[in-house]
């Protein structure tokens, strides 16, 4: 299987590369190389006869059409967006253009080599998604596959829309799709404007370790690695035109994964005194800040087959230690761009 891979070098991106190679599939990775992508991400598979990898802008058609008659994929992997929450307050434009018109450029680059290649059933977009495009839940309750579609920041609204691009070009033109949502990722690699990582570097760093409001905000954390495993899943085995929402059975709060992350620095990499819990600092809250996601994952679990391995304790272990043990990819990043600001809190 030949993948054509959108967005290799990012976070999710790259943990899909590596996996995708390590399972023999072929990797044409297509990448903008924007801040958060890098090559380093990708560098223990960059030497095998089985990775390509293609600088290209999806905003770009013609480099599209290009690279699909080059390479001739027999699948695509759409993952590449901008996905910083914050970011979209400030700056919305780049998320409609990447998001939507890119999606819109890939879905039309894609649908006129699916036609040449003599529409073969065999072929598949794969466009991977967020549950930010359910909206906010309350107290109870769980995002389901047939959830009507309720976003609330620029982000999630240029996600929401790219999803419906999606299904508008099965619907309308046959093109074979199918299509994931996920709950909030972690892991190795990740570029350091969320949550996990932000902390992470701030408590190394004597940093204050910010909380958005209370800290009350719940979220459903999936290893990036499960991610992995149940994207190229759904690649193979999911149903033509079918929607897959992948959770990772890991509701927590965002303070309560704060203190899980200090107790697991305490551990590992102890303070000359105190604990790194002594620096979490509430600050305030983002605006339109969604109280609470929760995947129900119930249809590709009985469908197939898929749960998650990694339990949030696990990973975040792993996580952590991954960090600490990976301070020259830390470096190489800073030196070419600078992050640790915070951004989208005046709205």
């Amino acid at each position: 299987m030949k993948i054509l891979t959108t967005g290799g070098a990012g976070f999710i991106g790259s943990a899909v590369v590596r996996l995708a190679i390590q399972r023999g599939k072929h990797v044409i990775n297509l990448d903008a190389l924007t801040y958060a992508g890098c090559l380093d991400n990708v560098a223990s598979v960059a030497k095998s006869p089985l990775y390509t990898f293609e600088h290209a802008d999806i905003r770009d058609p013609l480099a599209l059409e290009q690279i699909f008659e080059h390479h001739q994929p027999d699948v695509i992997m759409h993952l590449a967006a901008e996905s910083h929450v914050d970011r979209s307050i400030d700056g919305p434009g780049n998320f409609i253009e990447t998001n939507i018109i890119g999606t819109y450029n890939m879905l039309e680059a894609a649908r006129s080599y699916w036609i040449r290649q003599g529409n073969p059933d065999s072929f598949r977009f794969h466009h991977i998604s967020t549950d930010e495009v359910y909206g906010s839940l309350g107290t109870s309750g769980l995002f389901t596959e047939e959830t009507p579609y309720n976003p609330r920041s620029p982000y999630s609204a240029s996600k929401a829309s790219s999803d419906h691009l999606v299904r508008a070009w099965h619907s309308t033109y046959g093109l074979p799709i199918v299509l994931t949502n996920c709950s909030n990722n972690y892991g190795p690699y990740q570029y350091p404007e969320k949550l996990i990582p932000v902390i992470i570097l701030n408590a190394l760093s004597g940093k204050p370790l910010p909380i958005y409001g209370d800290g009350s905000n719940i979220r459903d954390w999936l290893c990036v690695e499960d991610h992995a495993d149940a994207l190229l899943l759904v690649l193979e085995k999911g149903r033509n035109g079918s929607s897959y929402n992948i959770g990772g059975e890991n509701e927590w709060t965002n303070l309560k994964i704060v203190r899980l992350l200090c107790s697991i620095l305490d551990d590992l990499k102890p303070k000359p005194n105190g604990s790194y819990s002594e620096q979490i600092t509430f600050v305030t809250d983002r605006p339109g800040h969604d109280a609470r996601y929760a995947i129900d994952a119930k249809h590709i679990r009985d469908e197939l087959e898929w749960r998650p391995s990694v339990t949030i304790e696990e990973g975040l272990l792993k996580t952590v230690q991954w960090y600490l043990n990976n301070q020259d990819w830390l470096t190489s990043l800073r030196n070419r761009n600078q992050f640790g600001e915070r951004l989208g809190a005046k709205g």
